[in-house]
């Protein structure tokens, strides 16, 4: 008996054509996502608070070489710089997981979880998604030139990997863009299923 010959490719493509996920399946897929770009942001965040440390101790050892033994590093103070800038660049998305960066609440901190959600999703999509995307887009030929030259300090003895300095700029607006899509999406979750 013949296969009908509509039949035969269905046969043979039943493996590849799955089923289109439910809501349910789409809304665990999306805690999932959620979950895991948080997880990355605290360890991230916990490893760069380090930075405020090590950035304390260097500032002290330069002050004590300084006023104590009359050597003044430039290596030193531009280290301290690159830490400072570590930790504040790339922090940013920790800050906004954490709740740590500013915002005008006058009216924000009385409203229903569900009103909130509506206030981070439509903020994350109307201002921070396009605000990191232009980040990306003007930094993006600033920090390519700056590596095709290999630019260094201008100091003498100055640490010689400027082009690292500025790499977090973009890498600032990524981390931001990351984190503010994990906001976008817990908001979403919020409208959809409620406060749980």
């Amino acid at each position: 008996m013949r296969r009908p010959i509509l039949q035969v490719p269905m046969i043979l493509c039943g493996p590849i054509i799955k089923k289109t996920p439910g809501p349910e399946q789409l809304m665990s897929s999306l805690r999932t996502l959620v979950h895991s770009i948080d997880s990355f942001t605290d360890v991230s965040g916990r490893l760069l608070a380090w930075l405020a440390l090590a950035m304390g101790a260097l500032m002290a050892l330069n002050v004590v070489m300084r006023y104590g033994f009359n050597f003044n590093s430039i290596l030193g103070q531009e280290l301290v710089t690159y830490l400072h800038g570590c930790l504040f660049m790339l922090g940013t998305g920790y800050a906004l997981k954490s709740g740590a960066h500013v915002r005008v609440d006058i009216f924000y901190r009385d409203f229903s979880p569900r009103a909130k959600a509506w206030v981070n999703a439509l903020g994350g999509i109307v201002f921070l998604v396009p605000l990191c995307i232009f980040i990306l887009g003007v930094s993006w030929n600033f920090v390519s030139e700056s590596w095709a030259i290999g630019e260094t300090s201008s100091e003498p003895g100055g640490i010689p990997a400027v082009f690292l300095l500025k790499t977090l700029i973009p890498v600032m607006a990524v981390n931001l863009l990351l984190q503010g899509t994990a906001e976008i999406l817990r908001s979403t979750l919020v409208l959809v299923e409620g406060e749980g």
